[in-house]
């Protein structure tokens, strides 16, 4: 037995011819002497070859490399896993307060609703209130969207108006709708017990309109306005009214007391009638309204148009406000273009003032239609063609006591109610007529222009009355 190098005992015994020839040589090369190396650097004592029961620097470094590619990819794969791990645990234990966050960001924010994980959110928030009415009032709610008003602004009128509970669910449905920005202007009727998908489908379309617009103009007398209510003529859009023109004329013609308490500026003698009060203009009328809600809005707007400050002036005139009414009324009925109403107004004061004969034709053709509207139904007025031709002389026309006064031709002084509503331009003619010139005749010129010939002496009117072919 052989001791080498601090080896265990070598034993042949039993061993391989492979295994013994390879140990002779690692025993030969032991023996041999040792190669000369390069300066500096020793060489191994093993020699160069492969020794039994050892593994090369070479070697091992060849498996190392061979092995470091599943060994990488399992590694990632422990990341990858204990990442999700960690998002897990941030999505269900952190959500709450993410969410928290999101859903306050949008209330701040109705933009940010149209981002996808944001809506999800709010969604999961808004809960119930996203499909669910707001209340069980089933009465309508006008509603009106105004020009360039979003979603958003919408939203936060609706919840004021007691329709919806949260703004961001109608924000919400209406962006999933693509209707953020695409709601008309108009008026709605909305209410509580529609949903926010309702909400948004009922502000698309108006509803048509139930009012009924009744169209009355300028220098009507009170049975002309009761003739329109009787017609009630569809072109007119006025066929739905279902007011009674009787029930109207009753209340015009004799307002009870305690309606005139509501107007304590109306200046009217005792039983008389609101004729030259009710103004012209469209009403906006619910098919039922009565009589009643039409003469208040015409009141109201009478007081609008013509002011307290009017109604005080007639006293510095010299004349009660009625007085100033009633020859405003007159003006109304003669004048056609504004800027002869002072002239005109002047032309009658000027007679008023030297005791002459008015000869106002619309007053006496006033007088001729009272007496022949009392003989006809109220049904037939429609027909009636009011302010026509009386087709005799006007100072021949003979009138009961009641109507003496508007017989201009046969009585002198002012007429002792107005003929129609006047409009302001001739109250203020009334208020300030033009007397310097000393008219006191006037004819329509009948060429067209509409306008009058206006005179001083009764020889001038004559000539005019040959000049513009009244006369020969």
């Amino acid at each position: 037995m052989t001791i080498r190098g601090g080896g265990n005992p070598r034993d042949d015994r039993g061993a391989t011819p492979e295994r013994l020839s390879m140990a002779h040589r690692a025993d030969d090369t032991a023996t041999q002497p040792p190669r000369p190396g390069r300066p500096g650097r020793s060489r191994s004592t093993g020699g160069s070859g492969p020794r039994v029961g050892t593994v090369s620097a070479h070697d091992l470094s060849k498996r190392r490399g061979g092995g470091s590619g599943p060994a990488m990819l399992r590694f990632v794969l422990f990341l990858l896993l204990a990442a999700g791990l960690v998002l897990a645990l941030l999505v269900t234990v952190g959500r709450p307060i993410v969410r928290g966050v999101v859903v306050g960001l949008a209330g701040q924010n109705p933009g940010a609703l149209g981002i996808g994980f944001v809506a999800d959110m709010v969604r999961e928030d808004l809960g119930s209130a996203l499909t669910d009415p707001a209340g069980s009032d089933t009465t309508d709610v006008s509603f009106v969207v105004q020009p360039g008003d979003t979603a958003a602004t919408i939203a936060a009128r609706l919840v004021d108006a007691g329709v919806l509970r949260d703004p961001r669910a109608f924000v919400l449905v209406s962006l999933e709708r693509d209707l953020s920005t695409s709601y008309p202007a108009g008026s709605f009727v909305v209410r509580q017990t529609m949903t926010p998908d309702q909400l948004a489908t009922a502000l698309l379309t108006p509803p048509p309109d139930p009012h009924v617009v009744l169209s009355i103009r300028t220098g009507l007398r009170l049975e002309q306005i009761a003739a329109l209510i009787e017609a009630k003529p569809a072109d007119r859009g006025i066929d739905r009214l279902r007011m009674s023109a009787t029930a109207f004329l009753d209340l015009v013609r004799a307002p009870p007391a305690a309606f005139l308490k509501d107007y304590p500026w109306l200046q009217i003698p005792k039983g008389g009638s609101l004729e030259g009060y009710l103004a012209a203009g469209d009403y906006r009328l619910l098919p039922d309204a009565s009589p009643e809600d039409l003469v208040r809005m015409m009141l109201d707007n009478f007081l609008v148009e013509v002011g307290p400050e009017r109604m005080k002036v007639a006293a510095s005139r010299g004349l009660t406000w009625y007085e100033v009414l009633s020859l405003a009324s007159i003006v109304e009925r003669e004048a056609v273009v504004d800027a002869e109403r002072p002239l005109i107004a002047g032309v009658y004061q000027d007679r008023i003032d030297q005791g002459m004969l008015l000869n106002a034709d619309p007053t006496v053709i006033y007088g001729n239609d009272t007496l022949k509207l009392a003989a006809l139904q109220v049904s037939a007025w429609p027909t009636y063609s009011f302010w026509g031709l009386v087709g005799s002389p006007l100072a021949d026309l003979t009138f009961p006591p009641t109507l003496a006064g508007f017989q201009t031709y046969q009585n002198r002084g002012l007429v002792p109610a107005p003929i129609c509503t006047p409009t302001a331009v001739s109250i203020d003619a009334a208020l300030i007529p033009t007397t310097k010139p000393g008219y006191l005749y006037f004819v329509a010129k009948n060429d067209g222009s509409r306008t009058h010939a206006f005179a001083r002496t009764a020889a001038e009117h004559q000539a005019n009355l040959r000049k513009y072919g009244y006369i020969k």
